[in-house]
C-alpha cells in the first residue's frame, strides 16, 4: 500500500499541530508540518500531498474572529491551488479551528467550487460563538449521521474531547437545514442516551430536539458537530480526535476498563485506508 502523505497546515497561533501530525503518523501515513507562509511562498508544494489537514488552534489570535483570517488566505493567494487540490481524488480535515477556517475558506460547503456562478453556501452556513458565551472543554459523544464521510466510514457512535469558544452552527436560512440533510453533509451529531429514545421516535438523529448541555456542548443547530461535503472527501468537524488516541487518555479509561486504542484514530486510519 503507498504511503499518503499528509500536509499538516499551520499558521500563527496553530497549536494542534504536532498531535494531529502524530496520529496520522500512528495511522500509517507520512505527515509533514508546513507554516502558511511556505505554502504562500511556493503553492505548488500543495501537489506533493494527498491530504490537506487544519489542525486545531487560534489561529492569528482569533483576533477577528475564529479561523477567519487563515480562510482568506486560503480563498486569496491560495485560491487556485485548494480549487486543485478539491477537483483531485485528494481528502481535506478541518479540526475545530481548522474546521472553522475551512468552512469560512469555501473548501467545505461549496462542492461545485470549480462552478463560479454556483452561490457559495459559506456565506450562509458559519460557526458562531457558543450558546453559552464561554470557552468550553470537555468529553462529548458523537452520532456519525452521514454515510458519505470518508474519514467516518464503519464509525457509529465515538467519545471525544471538545475544547472551543465558536462552534455553534448557524445558518442564513432555515431550510438550509433540508438541503444539508438531503445532502448528507452533517456528518456527526452531539450524542447522548436521551438523543437515542428521540432519535428511536423521530427515525433521523438529525431530527431530534436540541440536547441540553452538557450533551451538547454549544447549542449547536440540530445538534451537529461536523459537517462533510457531498462527495464525503473533505470533513470539519469541531471536537478533537486527535487527543484520543490511546484508551488511556479517556479520562474513565480505568472505570471502564477501556485498553489499547482510543476512538480518534479510527478517523485517521480511515484517511489512510482511503488510498490503500
Amino acid at each position: 500500500m503507498a504511503v499518503p502523505r499528509v500536509c499538516v497546515l499551520r499558521a500563527p497561533g496553530t497549536n494542534c499541530d504536532v498531535e494531529t501530525a502524530h496520529a496520522f503518523e500512528l495511522a500509517g501515513a507520512s505527515a509533514e508540518r508546513i507554516h502558511l507562509f511556505r505554502l504562500l511562498e511556493d503553492p505548488s508544494r500543495l501537489n506533493e500531498f494527498q491530504i490537506l489537514c487544519v489542525p486545531g488552534g487560534f489561529s492569528y489570535g482569533d483576533d477577528l474572529g475564529a479561523g477567519v483570517i487563515f480562510s482568506r488566505q486560503l480563498r486569496g493567494q491560495l485560491n487556485e491551488a485548494m480549487r486543485e487540490f478539491l477537483q483531485s481524488d485528494k481528502l481535506v480535515l478541518g479540526i475545530c479551528n481548522g474546521f472553522q477556517t475551512i468552512l469560512k475558506a469555501g473548501l467545505l460547503m461549496r462542492r461545485g467550487i470549480e462552478n463560479s456562478a454556483e452561490k457559495p453556501l459559506e456565506d450562509q452556513v458559519t460557526l458562531t460563538w457558543n450558546a453559552n458565551g464561554r470557552y468550553t472543554d470537555r468529553w462529548v459523544r458523537l452520532k456519525v449521521t452521514s454515510c458519505n464521510s470518508v474519514f467516518l466510514k464503519g464509525i457509529d457512535e465515538f467519545d471525544v474531547p471538545m475544547a472551543h469558544a465558536e462552534g455553534r452552527i448557524a445558518l442564513k436560512h432555515p431550510e438550509l437545514l433540508d438541503q444539508l440533510r438531503e445532502n448528507s453533509q452533517i456528518a456527526a451529531c452531539y450524542w447522548s442516551p436521551a438523543a437515542v429514545e428521540m432519535a428511536k421516535a423521530s427515525g433521523d438523529p438529525t431530527r431530534i430536539a436540541l440536547l441540553p448541555e452538557p450533551e451538547n456542548p454549544n447549542g449547536s443547530l440540530a445538534n451537529i458537530a461536523g459537517l462533510c461535503d457531498t462527495t464525503g472527501r473533505v470533513l470539519g468537524l469541531m471536537p478533537h480526535p486527535e487527543r484520543f488516541l490511546f484508551a488511556t487518555q479517556h479520562p474513565q479509561w480505568t472505570r471502564r476498563g477501556l485498553r489499547g486504542e482510543g476512538d480518534g484514530i479510527r478517523i485517521f486510519r480511515n484517511a489512510v485506508t482511503y488510498f490503500g
